[in-house]
């Protein structure tokens, strides 16, 4: 239901905007100027708030992937300000060593699992995927050519769970040899929290800037594991 209720909730703010008729073009009518409609961000991903025992498990590059479409409305007593909002697809997966987690599990607690002298997956992460509405608060150093504009915007995104999934390929044996090549996946939601609100901003310069954007709530349920929130950094790409 929750997922419904968003989805309707976008679909009926964009089409609102969208049939409205059209005013009259002025000299200075920037309202149908570029201005990040959409975006594309890839990031760097951690856990905040992780106990030793499951930061010392982290391995490689965890990384995520957020895309967004965007409504931009400028403020009629000062173009440099628009506020913007929008829908999409916001992912994050964060990898570890010799660990799993239990999230089919019957436990109340999530159950991370030290592997170091057990068989386990040479390759393995736990990933999560939100529907997200963003909302950007954004200054344009010059309105009139976004595309050579030094741009900050920093809002809020709130999310219901999509999906969460963990992902293990190629099954090692204490000592690292392969036992078997093979991938499983395993998904369910019972242990997540599934709506997700996060704080979020962004610098830069033309169609590219820095972003980071960090979780108000957990990643799981209360007192289901540690009290964690998800932190992303990276790049992003805005345009149209």
């Amino acid at each position: 239901m929750r997922k419904i209720f968003f989805l309707l909730f976008a679909i009926t703010m964009t089409n609102t905007i969208w049939a409205q008729s059209p005013l009259p073009k002025t000299k200075n009518d920037i309202t149908n100027l570029p201005n990040d409609h959409f975006m594309i961000q890839l990031s760097s991903d951690r856990w905040l708030g992780a106990p030793d025992s499951i930061d010392s498990h982290r391995k490689g590059f965890s990384r995520g992937a957020n895309i967004y479409l965007m409504v931009n409305k400028p403020f009629k007593n000062n173009s440099n300000f628009s506020a913007a909002f929008g829908i999409g697809v916001g992912t994050s997966n964060i990898f570890l060593d010799k660990m799993d987690a239990d999230i089919i599990g019957v436990t109340r607690v999530l159950k991370f699992n030290s592997l170091d002298t057990l068989e386990r997956f040479k390759k393995y992460k736990m990933s999560t995927s939100f529907l997200e509405i963003p909302i950007e608060l954004r200054f344009y150093s010059n309105p009139k050519n976004p595309n050579k504009s030094f741009k900050v915007a920093v809002g809020v995104k709130v999310g219901t769970l999509l999906n969460a999934h963990v992902k293990g390929k190629t099954l090692q044996n204490a000592a690292g040899a392969t036992i078997v090549d093979y991938t499983q996946k395993l998904a369910s939601r019972s242990y997540f929290n599934t709506t997700r609100l996060a704080a979020t901003v962004r610098i830069g310069y033309a169609n590219f800037s820095a972003f980071g954007s960090c979780n108000i709530t957990s990643i799981f349920k209360d007192n289901v594991a540690a009290n964690m929130s998800l932190l992303q950094f990276g790049l992003s790409f805005s345009g149209l």
